[in-house]
């Protein structure tokens, strides 16, 4: 029983934190431009701000955010604001969050994460689970835990290859062009669906 009260307590409690006035919760959906060497290829690529994003939980009141770096982890959220462009980061929820993400969903949501905790970063955004990347572990997160897809799904082939910055990551990573078929889901695809709301931005 203790074990059980300290899962909900993970998951449940709302946090405000160094983030300014946002009041984090569970299953928020979070993004900003990163400043690793592939973020401006992925803008590009992708004619999005947003390079970079995860997923909050809570834990004993602090904020934390489940994303795909090297290794899958957890971060705190402070952190995770302060290695975004100028701190700036933007929130999006569940437009029906209130009535979805109940206390079963977010332990469903947790497991589902945890299952993909220490898996290394994928630089060639393959659909296995072998290796994951940002927005393909938020997306597989939902989809498994509750049978919800945000953003649409597309192949490499849908994205604008043709910025200098995008060519010398492929030739960086491939010996030719990267796999045109291969399915992917992007920070921009996540961000603009409609099964959410933006609940913070600064």
């Amino acid at each position: 029983m203790r074990l059980l009260l300290i899962s909900l307590l993970f998951i449940l409690a709302p946090a405000c934190h160094a983030a300014g006035a946002y009041q984090a919760r569970g299953g928020d959906i979070i993004f900003h431009t990163s400043r690793s060497a592939q973020s401006l290829a992925v803008q590009k690529a992708t004619a999005s701000p947003y390079s970079h994003m995860g997923m909050v939980f809570i834990r004993d009141g602090q904020a934390l955010v489940l994303e795909a770096v090297e290794p899958v982890k957890f971060t705190p959220l402070a952190d995770w604001v302060r290695r975004g462009e100028g701190g700036r980061f933007v929130v999006r929820r569940l437009v029906d969050a209130g009535q979805v993400l109940t206390a079963a969903a977010l332990q469903r949501l947790l497991a589902e994460g945890e299952a993909l905790l220490g898996r290394p970063y994928d630089l060639y955004f393959e659909w296995s689970d072998e290796r994951v990347y940002c927005s393909e572990l938020v997306w597989k997160v939902y989809q498994r835990a509750l049978g919800i897809e945000i953003g649409a799904l597309q192949t490499i082939s849908e994205f604008d290859l043709s910025h200098p910055a995008v060519q010398a990551k492929i030739r960086e990573r491939w010996p030719g062009q990267p796999p045109a078929d291969e399915q992917v889901i992007s920070p921009a695809a996540m961000f603009a669906s409609d099964r959410l709301v933006t609940v913070y931005e600064n």
